[in-house]
């Protein structure tokens, strides 16, 4: 069954919230880019409201808990890895900010443009992982074997997975440049 997501519907639910990005994954234009652009505001919410420990686990639950939010919601919509899925940037550019912060808003800005280059191109292995995963066909089961893997666990972890390969990317990249210049 194929939806075609619309506020009330994303608002009915908590994990259609969490998917959509509270709404910035509704956006006609780029929305992994809107979605980016919420995840950093609230990432620096975040450094006013909570601990360096705090910010790590809701980064944690939150990259688990992805695998639950993007699996179901894209299973709700007919579609693993819709547009308006956003949780994935979330969680990704959380990690980035994460691991640079303290930094000044133009380590930010960069941080920002490098992971929506290497989430929007996915370039070699980042592909690769993408391609895998919107590709991922189940294996038909028998009545006689135990139970498999349900398809949304694999296929809610490929939706995470590209941008957490893109966040490293983007890390690496940070990392080459600051031990160059």
């Amino acid at each position: 069954m194929k939806i075609q997501p619309q506020r009330t519907w994303i608002w009915s639910r908590p994990e259609r919230a969490l998917a959509f990005g509270f709404g910035s994954g509704l956006s006609f234009r780029a929305p992994g880019t809107v979605g980016t652009l919420y995840a950093w505001a609230f990432y620096l919410l975040f450094e006013i409201l909570f601990s360096t420990h705090t910010i790590a686990w809701i980064i944690a639950v939150g990259a688990i808990a992805g695998i639950w939010i993007c699996g179901k919601v894209g299973e709700e919509l007919g579609v693993p890895d819709h547009g308006g899925i956003v949780w994935d940037e979330f969680i990704a550019f959380w990690l980035i900010l994460f691991m640079i912060m303290p930094t000044d808003i133009w380590g930010q800005v960069g941080a920002f443009l490098l992971f929506r280059f290497f989430d929007a191109v996915k370039p070699g292995p980042i592909k690769t992982i993408d391609r895998y995963f919107k590709t991922w066909q189940p294996k038909v089961e028998r009545l006689d074997q135990p139970k498999k893997i349900p398809s949304w666990v694999v296929r809610g972890f490929g939706v995470m997975i590209d941008d957490i390969a893109a966040a490293i990317a983007t890390l690496l990249v940070i990392a080459i440049w600051v031990r160059v210049f």
